[in-house]
């Protein structure tokens, strides 16, 4: 038996596009003069970047960041009625349709059969706990934890609460930063599950320290092929 970590958002169900879909309002609502979407998206990156640390992640969070990038880019008088349709891009994100990737369901029941799962995400607290609950998926797990950040700390914390054996545990997920990097130096397996649209903050280069256990699978039904 080995002990299984699954990421949620883009992993087990599709979370940036809608994300993305905001962003997209969000650049015709501005309407800017100048500035194209790309160059937009950069500005707000940069929020994010800085936020993020104090603030965590989740949807009204990034209503506040792409508030944040209104005021800075506005060139219109800000009016309240305008930061309330910027934040209500972002609140949208909350109502939209649970969509789980294929084949994620069946091949968590596969998994669940021979190991021990853990849903480990990070984002707001009840924001992930719904989404959990809207998914269906929460009986596949032995132990839900969500954390503010997953960086190796964050790994060792939760192998030493559950009384994990390292050498037979590993985190399954599409984000670079979040989900490889941190587990491996951790001294964990990581498997990466790409997702064409993993948000453009989550990406980075692989980081694989010698020794260390890292496997790739081009669907999350691969997973079954490996475990």
């Amino acid at each position: 038996m080995n002990y299984l970590l699954i990421d949620a958002d883009d992993t087990l169900w599709e979370n940036n596009i809608y994300f993305e879909d905001a962003f997209d309002d969000f650049v015709d609502f501005l309407d800017h003069s100048s500035l194209n979407a790309a160059q937009i998206r950069e500005v707000l990156n940069e929020i994010e970047r800085v936020n993020a640390r104090v603030h965590g992640y989740g949807a009204r969070n990034f209503g506040r960041n792409l508030q944040q990038a209104y005021r800075h880019l506005a060139e219109r008088k800000i009016a309240e009625q305008d930061l309330a349709h910027v934040m209500s891009l972002a609140e949208r994100i909350l109502e939209q349709p649970m969509e789980l990737i294929a084949d994620v369901e069946a091949t968590l029941a596969a998994l669940a059969t021979r190991h021990d799962l853990t849903l480990f995400t990070k984002g707001h607290p009840e924001e992930q706990k719904l989404k959990v609950d809207r998914s269906g998926l929460r009986h596949y797990f032995a132990h839900t934890a969500i954390v503010k950040e997953k960086d190796a700390g964050a790994y060792q914390k939760i192998v030493a609460q559950r009384g994990l054996d390292p050498e037979r545990t590993w985190m399954i997920g599409n984000s670079p930063k979040s989900d490889i990097n941190p587990a491996l130096e951790a001294g964990l397996g990581a498997v990466l599950v790409p997702h064409a649209r993993t948000w453009v903050l989550e990406r980075e280069e692989l980081r694989r320290p010698e020794g260390s256990r890292f496997l790739e699978v081009e669907t999350f039904a691969g997973l079954t092929e490996l475990f």
